[in-house]
């Protein structure tokens, strides 16, 4: 038994009651406005007289270079000041340094800024007039104090900071943490530098030296990666820091052509430390660079990104030299680590194979580096309080996953199988509009798209296992398979008391599962995408009504296509198309993979493995789910509903050019005791009901729908940054898009105002749609679940600065009082680090672990935490694992032996805040809603049985979030495995 932990602590920190204002004093910049007008009319010079002239001077590339080559600077963007803060600035620099950027450099920076907003030859001459005029009125520095944590708060009672505080503040801790000595590893010592960040990535980094590491005679280099940043907590007054700690691997090895094989349609950041300023006149900066390589389609080659400082100072001399991209990719080790000139690393990513460091850092490793960084709080910032667990009834549902063993395993799974099947024939009954007490037998149809035998027989038996099916299903001569058409399928029946199984055996033939046929063509790219996905879904539906698919019913195919990297590119991959296809014939997917042998490669091993484990998600998608059951008794409302909200969301910079926003919720009623199995719906808009889950799926696809002519984008940008600040800019500014022009053009543009004028018509409709949706709940008690990171841009009652307790708000019309028949749970994730890391507290041992469970802070608290169990994959990862220095093994054979765990991947369960935005207390000596209790209830809708691992959301909340793969156009919008990236899995 290992000890179990009943406390918690947080990297978070905040100003203990009755401190004094934490301040520090600046140097700042103002933009210059007496620019303005000079500077928009260098950009509109030579414009078509219909074409919309500028309403804000494009200072986004200018911002970057700043940030970059006097990294000393905290760039706070153009138009910061306009976001209710009259007193901020440009550029802050601290006034206890060496003047980041004397007036020399600035000049300069100016000079390449402005020839770059017009680099035509014809617009020299004005090029050189405007420079003139700005030169004639400089901008002036001055000095300032900023409180860097105090704030008003909002009507609810939250924090409300200002924009400025999101960088300086952040950036004043990292410098305090830069100024201890060097962290000792044990084997040696980490020198952290920081890393610049912009207005839009709200907070500071510090980044170790590049440490090697040898696996099998190569030598793998990787980074400690300490991020600081700053966030609000529902109903609280005070600003938080959190403090997160991981690693950043760097691109070591070529791939077998030679070079880097960087990610598709993404650029790459690379991290650059010269040895002399960048910019002569400059002081030495102890801090690193970042460019950025991009794919030129024009050149046909990576160069360094237009926006980047390598783009925009083309042609001026700096300190040194950028690296040559060619060079930097075909000998990424060379330039690692200390050596002549710039030093230059390549983040890697999973597009470029295997690395011999593994990602993250396991939970002491993390306090231990998080404790040594504590040195540096400055007087009156305080860790925030530990965190205890709830013991309002166990952490686990009432019918938890099973543990067993021997005989009695045996007996679980069989009465596991057995309910599987009855659970089946209620879903299908739902789906066919039987009624529950019908006494036929339903019949499930599914279908068997296979490519290899290999996978077809593993399939078959796959399902029978699942299902505890006796028999071969009737199966003929394996020759028969190959000669099945549409129409003319192998069938295999199956007949059990609940129900009867019908299995349609198909060769996916015609082409269906090969690679789209994209129009390589640069330009039209999403046009042409659009028209494959149409053809190859329309063929595939075809496919399937020649076989006797109902569009009106709703059927499983499990279809065997090639991984995502067997294609060409992404782009190429149809398995979206068959999907939709798949859809428009009334039938639900799930896919697996073609088993393959390759060089470092068999997919054969474990295909049975994932045989089962695609038809019980299949099964999943028909509404075949265990729910788990609260063990809170009378604490809870009888016959308690969880809905589930979601925003489905797909981005106009992806590669169709077309942006979707819509939400969707998931309803799960009560189950029979003891039983978990649940009726699951959705709602349907347009016929204003709730409709069996694999329809809601199915109807999810409309959503989908291509327009015939999708190049054009629609003005959405990235999600929010954390705690709803609106990314720094402000009324009139330009946002730039991505990818930039490469044709000398000035940046195409999304004003704000265009951009807000879009965001208010897409949070009108969410607010129709939540009013018709929460009208339809009325009559029985429902607790209602939102997720932060997902729904707040659109729904905005969800953000920190609006919420009031017990009230809702879904519109314009002022907030009102919760129905009595609903309550409203909000929950957030370690996205955008907006909950702070966490280890467990108190062993004897002195190891900080890892521990299960829901915590509070206080007894009336609203808000509480829900931690699960390290997931099976990572079983191995040991709590005390130390990646940077030898330790030894406390047990097993090597007991006492050193070992290191470098090659070992770190998994830490992230920190799920889960807040009670509104119920009903008691008052007046009724009984009413416990705050704790609701929130056990959805820390064990995390822990469904029929899963392998505990749930990253409460389940009703991870159906709600996998109608998201029913409308997504490809995978190329998702995370390329980068160590960039902000992970919900909390590696570190």
């Amino acid at each position: 038994m290992g000890f179990t932990y009943n406390e918690i602590r947080r990297a978070a920190y905040l100003l203990a009651p009755g401190t004094a204002p934490l301040t520090a004093r600046y140097r700042a910049l103002p933009f210059p406005e007496q620019w303005r007008d000079s500077l928009l009319a260098l950009c509109d010079a030579g414009r078509d007289a219909e074409a919309e002239p500028y309403r804000t001077v494009p200072t986004y590339r200018m911002d970057g270079v700043l940030q970059s080559l006097a990294p000393d600077l905290v760039v706070r963007g153009r138009g910061s000041e306009k976001h209710g803060d009259e007193k901020d600035f440009w550029l802050y620099a601290p006034a206890d340094i060496p003047h980041p950027l004397p007036d020399a450099a600035f000049e300069r920076l100016l000079t390449a800024w402005v020839r770059n907003l017009r680099p035509e030859p014809e617009h020299r001459g004005r090029v050189v007039e405007t420079l003139a005029e700005l030169r004639a009125d400089p901008p002036r520095w001055r000095e300032v104090e900023v409180d860097l944590l105090g704030c008003d708060t909002t009507d609810g009672g939250t924090a409300l900071p200002l924009g400025r505080q999101f960088q300086l503040a952040t950036d004043h801790l990292a410098r305090r943490v830069l100024s201890l000595e060097p962290y000792d590893t044990g084997a040696g010592l980490l020198r952290f530098r920081a890393v610049p960040r912009g207005p839009r990535q709200q907070g500071a980094e510090l980044m170790s030296q590049p440490l090697p590491h040898e696996v099998k005679n190569r030598t793998w280099w990787f980074s400690v990666v300490i991020n600081i940043s700053l966030h609000t907590a529902p109903f609280s007054p005070h600003l938080r820091l959190h403090v997160h700690t991981g690693l950043r691997r760097w691109a070591t090895h070529p791939a077998a052509n030679g070079r880097l094989h960087l990610p598709f349609r993404r650029d790459t950041s690379v991290y650059l430390r010269p040895t002399v300023p960048w910019l002569p006149g400059t002081p030495t900066s102890e801090r690193y660079a970042v460019a950025r390589l991009t794919w030129d389609r024009t050149e046909r080659a990576h160069d360094w990104r237009e926006t980047s400082p390598a783009g925009i100072l083309r042609g001026i001399a700096l300190g040194q030299p950028f690296p040559d991209p060619a060079e930097l990719l075909t000998e990424p080790e060379w330039w690692i680590g200390e050596g002549p000139g710039v030093r230059a690393s390549v983040v890697h990513s999973n597009h470029m194979g295997q690395h011999g460091v593994k990602a993250g850092l396991m939970s002491h490793q993390r306090s231990q580096i998080v404790e040594w960084a504590e040195q540096a709080l400055p007087e009156g910032l305080t860790r925030a309080p530990d965190l205890r667990r709830s013991r309002i009834s166990p952490n686990t549902p009432a019918n938890p996953r099973p543990k067993t063993q021997g005989d009695a395993k045996k007996a679980e799974e069989v009465r596991t199988t057995h309910a599987r099947r009855a659970a089946l024939a209620v879903a299908v009954r739902a789906i066919s509009d039987e009624e529950t007490a019908s006494t036929g037998v339903p019949v499930m149809e599914a279908r068997l798209l296979w490519q290899t035998a290999t996978m077809r027989d593993t399939a078959i038996a796959a399902l029978a296992e699942v299902l505890a099916l006796d028999g071969d299903g009737g199966a003929p001569v394996a020759e028969a398979f190959d000669t099945a058409k549409p129409g003319v399928p192998v069938l295999l029946r199956w007949e059990t008391p609940e129900l009867a199984i019908l299995l349609r055996c198909l060769p996916l033939s015609g082409g269906l599962a090969d690679s789209l046929d994209i129009d390589p063509a640069p330009r039209g790219r999403g046009r042409a995408l659009a028209a494959a996905i149409t053809a190859r879904r329309t063929a595939v539906t075809d496919f399937l009504t020649a076989d006797g698919a109902d569009p009106e019913a709703a059927a499983l195919a499990l279809v065997e296509i090639d991984r995502r990297i067997d294609f060409r590119t992404p782009l190429h991959d149809p398995k979206f198309a068959l999907r939709l296809g798949c859809a428009d014939a009334g039938v639900v997917t799930q896919f697996t993979a073609v088993p393959r042998k390759a060089r470092g490669y068999n997919s054969e091993k474990n295909a049975a493995y994932r045989a089962r484990s695609a038809w019980l998600d299949g099964l999943r998608q028909l509404g075949v789910r265990v729910v788990p059951e609260h063990t809170l008794g009378d604490r809870l409302p009888a016959d308690l509903h969880y809905a589930a909200v979601w925003m489905v969301k797909r981005r106009a910079d992806g590669p169709t050019r077309v942006a979707r926003h819509a939400p969707v919720t998931v309803l799960v009623g009560p189950s029979d005791p003891g039983s978990g199995q649940a009726v699951i719906r959705g709602w349907d808009p347009e016929q204003r009901a709730w409709i069996p889950y694999p329809k809601f799926l199915l109807r999810l696809t409309r959503i989908a729908e291509l327009p015939d002519a999708p190049d054009e984008i629609e003005g959405d940008r990235a999600p929010g940054t954390s705690n709803e600040v609106d990314e720094g800019y402000a009324p009139g500014m330009e946002i730039p898009l991505s990818p930039p022009p490469t044709d000398g053009q000035p940046y195409p543009r999304v004003t704000f105002q265009e951009r807000h004028h879009k965001r208010e018509e897409q949070r009108a409709k969410t607010a129709r749609y939540l009013q018709k949706m929460l009208r339809s709940l009325h009559g029985h008690p429902t607790l209602l679940l939102a997720h932060s990171q997902n729904g707040r841009a659109h729904w905005p009652w969800l953000q920190d600065g609006q919420v009031i307790a017990d009230l809702i708000r879904t519109g314009h019309a002022s907030a009102g009082r919760l129905d009595p028949d609903l309550r409203l749970v909000r929950v957030r994730d370690a996205s955008g680090r907006e909950t702070p890391q966490w280890w467990g507290i108190g062993n004897p041992s002195g190891v900080n672990g890892l521990a299960a469970g829901l915590w509070t802070e206080t007894s009336d608290s609203r808000v509480f935490y829900s931690t699960t169990d390290k997931a099976g994959t990572f079983r191995a990862s040991a709590v005390e694992a130390d990646k940077l220095a030898p330790r030894a093994l406390r047990m097993g054979k090597r007991k006492g032996e050193p070992t290191i765990d470098t090659d070992i991947p770190a998994w830490n369960p992230a920190l799920m805040e889960v807040t009670v935005l509104g119920c009903h207390p008691a008052s007046l000596g009724e009984e009413g809603d416990t705050p704790e209790a609701l929130a056990m209830a959805v820390h064990q809708l995390r822990q469904a049985a029929d899963y392998l691992d505990a749930l990253s959301l409460p389940l009703p909340l991870h159906l709600a979030a996998l109608a998201q793969e029913y409308v997504l156009p490809t995978v190329a919008e998702e995370d390329d495995g980068s160590d960039d990236p902000i992970t919900t899995d909390d590696r570190g």
